[in-house]
């Protein structure tokens, strides 16, 4: 074990495009977007999804712009603590961790879900277990390894759904599977919008769940080859191809099941007979539709508990560099794997799939209490952002220093700001008209956690909101690393 800590510069830019498309492209796409045409109706689902994903775009270019600057590991955590305040970035790092660390619980229980589509009478637990010991393996050879099985699982994914929407489109016209529908469900009944603004809204909430995960390639700042040439090149990549492949499925979904649908209210990888993605190949005569989509998921969920693993591990990495995190957890073996931080994570995400069989009441708290948290490291991503450029500004440096800008500052941050508060607030809107306490302090429980952690920081700290001429901007120089 060395005593420094430096991590492999060995991730591509083919990698990185990758780990954030995988990051995206999940359950989310395959099997719940038909519950956003179901509850807003092909046009709501669909301005919902655009919305959303216009708002990633402006958080992705604002973290391509510190993430150029300063490509380190631990990213938005250490931004939020270098622009913004200490105790911001602590809060931001140890939210990001524990968000991370569940929900490579929860892929764990989804792939015991999925493998039971085919062995029913084998016990979940043991597949469960089987995933975590091929993901801590994965992430514990080197980083490359994780760059590459991430790169070939993304790749399945990203095949089926272009598959899928030749498939849809030519089903759309009717060279396959019987008569053209063309745009017919777009005007059946009180389609293409259903319920008016609020639903629409309502449905933002899940686009935003979906489109969760594209902050990842921010964590992979620090073991990237050539930061300055591949994140720029793969922000770009990723949002036109994320969007097109949200946007051109929900289109062709919309097109062929109707919003009114019992079909499209399948939200689970138990779902995987009901999937729209199923439903779609079934229609255009493909037989074994079902067991293609359910590879294609476990695929998908294996490659989230990856992710998770890889975002997870490399926070609580930089937690320790730090100090905010005990100094064990900064330590990298010889590959330049930070394996104390690999074993803490894995650890926490073994104990929490064991709640998910002993003491589901446990799985579930810690389930609600993450909900949120990929939201509040959003808005971390934008007000660093803002403080970044303005302190750059303040400092006297001019906007041709940056190797790489976003554009329209300060719309982009302060417009995925207001959305994504208007995001967190929406997620169970009836239960602030219903006054119904305990769905509030369920669905709402990663805000008061975020800010115990905050709060404790700046309180035994002392910290204080760091004036603009007194940021540290400071470059990261690669080659002195």
């Amino acid at each position: 074990m060395k005593e420094n800590n430096q991590v492999k510069r060995s991730l591509k830019t083919r990698h990185l495009s990758m780990i954030a498309l995988g990051g995206s492209i999940g359950t989310g796409l395959f099997v719940a977007s038909g519950s956003a045409i179901s509850t807003a109706g092909p046009g709501g689902a669909l301005a919902a999804y655009l919305g959303i994903g216009i708002m990633v775009y402006f958080l992705m270019t604002s973290l391509g712009e510190m993430a150029t600057y300063l490509p380190i590991t631990g990213s938005f955590a250490e931004y939020s603590k270098r622009f913004v305040d200490p105790a911001l970035g602590f809060a931001m790092g140890w939210n990001y961790w524990f968000n991370w660390a569940i929900t490579l619980a929860v892929d764990l229980s989804t792939a015991a879900l999925v493998l039971k589509f085919w062995f029913p009478h084998v016990p979940g637990w043991i597949f469960s277990l089987a995933a975590l010991v091929i993901i801590f393996l994965i992430n514990a050879l080197s980083v490359k390894s994780f760059g590459e099985a991430e790169y070939w699982m993304a790749l399945i994914k990203v095949i089926t759904v272009i598959v899928f929407l030749i498939v849809g489109l030519l089903t759309i016209i009717g060279i396959l599977g019987g008569h053209a529908v063309f745009l017919e469900n777009f005007s059946y009944k009180k389609a293409p919008f259903v319920g008016g603004i609020p639903t629409v809204l309502s449905v933002f909430v899940v686009a935003g769940f979906s489109f969760q995960g594209t902050e990842l390639i921010g964590i992979t700042a620090g073991e990237t080859e050539n930061p300055e040439k591949s994140l720029p090149k793969a922000i770009k990549q990723v949002f036109w191809r994320i969007l097109l492949f949200y946007i051109l499925s929900i289109f062709v979904i919309a097109c062929l099941i109707p919003y009114t649908s019992p079909n499209l209210l399948g939200s689970s990888a138990s779902d995987i007979t009901i999937s729209p993605f199923t439903l779609v190949f079934k229609r255009a005569g493909l037989a074994s539709a079902a067991s293609v989509m359910n590879a294609v998921i476990l695929t998908s969920v294996l490659s989230a508990a990856n992710s998770g693993m890889y975002a997870s591990t490399r926070m609580l990495f930089a937690l320790g560099i730090s100090g905010d995190a005990p100094k064990m957890f900064s330590r990298v073996n010889d590959r330049g794997i930070p394996v104390f931080a690999l074993l803490g994570t894995t650890f926490v995400g073994l104990l929490t799939f064991l709640a998910s069989i002993f003491g589901t009441r446990i799985y579930t708290f810690l389930v609600n209490s993450s909900g949120l948290s990929g939201f509040i490291a959003w808005i971390g991503i934008a007000i660093a952002h803002y403080r970044f450029r303005r302190a750059f500004i303040a400092q006297g440096h001019d906007l041709s220093e940056l190797k790489y800008h976003a554009k329209w500052f300060p719309f982009g941050p302060l417009l995925a700001l207001v959305l994504c508060i208007l995001v967190m607030v929406g997620q169970d809107i009836k239960s602030f008209a219903n006054f119904d306490w305990q769905a509030i302090s369920v669905t709402y429980m990663s805000i008061p956690i975020f800010l115990v952690l905050f709060f404790y920081y700046k309180l035994k700290h002392k910290t204080k909101l760091i004036p603009l001429d007194e940021v540290d901007l400071t470059p990261h120089d690669i080659k002195n690393e």
